[in-house]
């Protein structure tokens, strides 16, 4: 996986006029999924391959290489981080083969990104959503036709800013990551515990919010 892991990079980041709504993943979230949701429950670690295709700037592919032992990277947009910039809903055929496709999709692509990512992974999917997603009616009828293996709720928030990270922020939504799995289609219901404290590191964050 190529990359800028400069947190210069990752803090100058500037929406383009055409954002696809992308929120900057913190990333103790991603750890939080590896952590509490896939180890133990699924198959995954170093002889897998992961793809996120919403890379931004690399902070959610970042903590998956501590445990995945491929990580593919892309973006619509080039923000000086991973493999390329492709359009995952539309480019035919897929630029990449993966065990895994994690992200954190643009809200409003939710479901074309669940769709797209159950249609291309080897084994699982797995998308960092508003548990809002979990409602509407159009939701539910994908939901019927994929279900998923797990929801799993987070009971802290996951702060999020548009286009750059933040130690400070503070949200009231809430987030929940979904997974698919194949052959797993009892969706079950878990809770992700407080865990932020043990999970985030200093070098997660860009030099000012460290030192504010």
């Amino acid at each position: 996986m190529s990359q800028n892991r400069s947190h210069a990079v990752m803090a100058q980041r500037a929406e383009p006029h055409d954002s696809l709504d992308f929120f900057p993943t913190p990333h103790w979230a991603t750890r939080a999924l590896c952590r509490h949701v896939i180890d133990g429950h699924f198959p995954a670690g170093h002889h897998y391959a992961a793809w996120e295709p919403a890379c931004g700037t690399g902070s959610m592919a970042l903590p998956l290489a501590e445990y995945f032992g491929t990580v593919h990277a892309s973006d619509v947009h080039h923000y000086g981080f991973g493999d390329g910039v492709h359009d995952f809903l539309g480019m035919v055929p897929a630029p990449v083969r993966a065990d895994w496709i994690i992200t954190n999709p643009p809200f409003r692509l939710g479901v074309q990104f669940a769709r797209r990512a159950v249609e291309l992974a080897g084994f699982g999917v797995a998308l960092l959503v508003r548990t809002a997603f979990l409602e509407s009616v159009d939701r539910h009828r994908f939901f019927t036709e994929f279900p998923p293996a797990v929801v799993a709720q987070f009971v802290e928030r996951v702060p999020m800013v548009k286009g750059r990270l933040s130690r400070t922020a503070s949200t009231a939504t809430s987030y929940a990551w979904i997974v698919w799995a194949r052959g797993n289609t009892d969706t079950r219901l878990r809770w992700i515990p407080p865990c932020r404290k043990a999970l985030e590191r200093a070098s997660d964050w860009p030099a000012d919010e460290v030192a504010a």
